[in-house]
């Protein structure tokens, strides 16, 4: 059997799978964008006050989607969808359970039930007399569940367990297998242990349903596939006309499904997957003691003649049960935090598709095309903030970030930071100052990372101050001892100030005032998390005070280690690098992303260098050995590459026993940009380190003579 996907990622692996790996959740606390209520009609609210409760028949074994939680109701992913639907439509459901086996048209005719959930959309029920089905509020894949030595295919007389309460994919199966042997059993556990026993060759179930009791240890041995044609939409169905039923019930049925329809239609997909992860999440399967003593039966056999190692393991048990609890707190935190990325990302795209389509149509007004360009640009600036926002607290909340240990030149510092700021605040008409004086101008640390909380906390300050306001950086210093002395930059501003709930998480992730955000004031919400994480990674911290209306005072300190003065005869005679000069050589480009590749030889052909494209590693090397020596200037490789990757090149590169291939430069052009990433590249034999999206600028400062 093709092993196509492991057990435990079935529900979760295809949802936003490269950041539930790279960031911790416990750190995330950002809210989904929630749909607005409906605006209904006169006759619809009348329709659904009069109406009142509606009761809904739901299955009850089938869980995290649909089955009775600890409190005798509805629990689940349905749950969360009806209650959603609720808020958006004023309708209020009542939950009745519905026996396994239950048939839907039976129950909406004959026990007093107005809805049935969790219906399959299919032709069947679709065509079924008498029946209306909604639009889907939940959907899945199915998937096959069987054990890992059976070799089978679709069209194999296989006999498949299916539980009594899976009579519509009992339908569906016959239909489209016609050649599987189909073996009822009273439950989906009932069906999973035929499968292990060998009574049943596989079972074909929801994944979400799988994954949950996939964490029930004896079942962790089976092998999953997906089922390719039977994805499951979950629906509501109601009666519409059958023999005896009044004109007017079916013009109820009719109006409750067509409210409910637009209510679906509104919740949006990134309330939906939010509501699957958290739900999936939060109702995981509980370990019973027979579970744990199965999963740990090796040390049970080993321990079981001491009655203090079964208490040990009772206790360990309970911490188990203890952590699960942890375990779904943070799930939930991170449930919530894709969510809010999911809007943060949405939105720009948004924005740079709809400028796509806009500048296709005015192709002929270059005053237009250039403002749509500017735009377009701002809003990739954007996401590629987000991006490294995104990274940096990554690092930091892995603690594996590390600081460098440098030469600061505090007053240099100082210059740039006017540089960067002065403008954005005179274009906003904020008056900006920067006071204060320095006792130690050469300190030990991290410049980028300095410049960053500052540049930070000096951003900020220019979004939420008013035009006709103003800022002041002031900067001052407190001697520790002999070798430290304690850096402060205090931002001032004459803002809005923040409200006191405000101040509770002003340093939590995604955090942002919504009064600002509604006024435009775009950003992350990641910024003053970074900015005090990094602080306190140097040793300082980042603290504030701010008054409703009157403005906000941040104070970032750190210590460094005194340096001396530089000797004014060796200033300026440190060794530059050769830089490249145009015209007089090649560069030679390692990409295999044709895109990239294109843009890259517009760019430097733009600067004046002649290009030298390579597709991989391989092709680079080839390249390079088959110049003249000398003729090549320098290497942009990229480091994930087909063939060959950037390091292997780099390093049979400056094995080549050729004169220039120990000198020619080469520079590491990657979207790979960690700390291990640069190391690598520096040690397979790169000089240099520019990341993707690739900065002009910056590029050619790397490439200057």
């Amino acid at each position: 059997m093709e092993k196509t996907l492991a057990p435990r990622v079935i529900a979760l692996a295809l949802i936003f799978m490269w950041m539930s790996l790279l960031l911790s959740p416990a750190a995330f606390a950002g809210e989904g964008e929630a749909a607005p209520a409906l605006e209904l009609t006169r006759e619809e609210r009348a329709f659904i006050d009069d109406y009142g409760a509606v009761r809904v028949g739901y299955v009850q074994d089938r869980p995290p989607v649909s089955f009775t939680g600890e409190d005798g109701t509805l629990s689940g992913m349905s749950r969360y969808i009806f209650d959603e639907i609720s808020r958006l439509s004023g309708i209020e459901f009542e939950y009745v359970p519905l026996p396994a086996g239950a048939v839907t048209y039976d129950y909406l005719t004959s026990h007093d039930i107005d809805l049935v959930s969790s219906v399959e959309r299919n032709t069947e029920n679709e065509n079924a007399r008498g029946i209306l089905i909604s639009h889907p509020y939940l959907s899945s894949r199915k998937v096959i569940v069987a054990r890992e030595d059976l070799e089978f295919s679709m069209d194999s007389n296989l006999s498949v367990a299916v539980s009594s309460g899976s009579q519509t994919l009992r339908k569906v199966l016959k239909a489209t297998y016609p050649r599987f042997d189909l073996v009822d059993y009273d439950s989906i556990p009932d069906c999973f242990e035929a499968v292990i026993s060998g009574e049943s060759d596989m079972m074909i179930l929801n994944q979400y349903v799988v994954e949950y009791w996939f964490g029930k240890p004896s079942y962790e041995g089976l092998n999953v596939i997906p089922v390719m044609g039977l994805d499951e939409q979950l629906c509501f169905s109601a009666i519409v006309t059958i023999d005896g039923v009044t004109g007017a019930s079916q013009e109820s049925g009719q109006a409750l499904i067509a409210i409910i329809d637009r209510a679906i239609d509104a919740i949006p997909e990134n309330f939906t997957a939010g509501v699957i992860i958290e739900a999936a999440m939060e109702n995981q399967y509980d370990l019973t003691v027979g579970d744990f003593l199965y999963r740990y039966r090796a040390a049970v056999a080993i321990l079981s003649v001491s009655a203090v190692a079964i208490l040990a393991l009772l206790g360990l048990l309970a911490w188990q049960r203890m952590r699960s609890v942890e375990a779904r707190a943070e799930t939930r935190a991170r449930g919530r935090f894709l969510s809010a990325m999911s809007h943060e990302i949405r939105t720009p795209l948004n924005g740079l598709i709809g400028l796509n389509y806009l500048m296709e149509q005015k192709l002929d007004d270059p005053e237009l095309m250039r403002e749509y360009l500017r735009q377009s640009s701002s809003t990739a600036k954007y996401l590629l903030r987000l991006v490294s926002d995104i990274l940096d607290m990554s690092t930091l909340q892995e603690n594996t970030m590390e600081l460098k240990s440098e030469r600061v030149d505090l007053e240099r510092l100082l210059s740039s930071v006017r540089v960067i700021v002065e403008p954005v605040m005179a274009e906003k008409g904020v008056e900006f100052k920067i006071s204060g004086g320095l006792t130690r101008l050469f300190i030990e640390g991290d410049e980028a990372r300095i410049e960053q909380v500052v540049l930070n906390l000096l951003d900020n300050a220019a979004k939420f101050t008013p035009p006709g306001g103003h800022v002041e950086l002031t900067v001052s210093q407190e001697p520790e001892d002999g070798e430290t002395v304690m850096t402060s930059f205090t931002v001032s501003d004459t803002g809005r100030g923040m409200s006191d709930e405000f101040k509770q998480k002003i340093f939590t992730a995604f955090s942002q005032e919504l009064d600002t955000v509604s006024k435009g004031n775009q950003g992350t919400g990641l910024g003053l998390s970074i900015s005090r994480s990094l602080a306190r990674l140097m040793g300082g911290d980042l603290t504030f005070e701010s008054e409703r209306g009157k403005g906000s005072t941040f104070v970032f300190t750190f210590p460094g280690r005194v340096l001396p003065l530089p000797d004014r005869e060796q200033a300026g005679t440190e060794p530059e690098k050769p830089g490249l000069e145009a015209g007089k050589g090649r560069i030679l480009i390692a990409e295999d992303n044709e895109l990239n590749l294109e843009i890259m030889v517009d760019l430097l052909t733009e600067e004046g260098f002649e290009t030298v494209s390579a597709h991989n590693g391989r092709e680079a090397l080839e390249a390079f050995s088959a110049s003249a020596p000398g003729s090549i200037q320098a290497i942009l490789m990229d480091l994930l590459m087909p063939e060959m990757d950037g390091y292997e090149s780099a390093r049979a590169i400056r094995a080549l026993e050729r004169e220039d291939a120990g000198t020619v430069r080469i520079i590491a052009c990657t979207a790979n940009t960690f700390s291990d990433d640069r190391r690598r590249a520096m040690d397979s034999g790169m000089d240099d380190f520019i990341p993707k999206p690739v900065d002009i600028g910056e590029l050619r400062e790397k490439l200057a003579p």
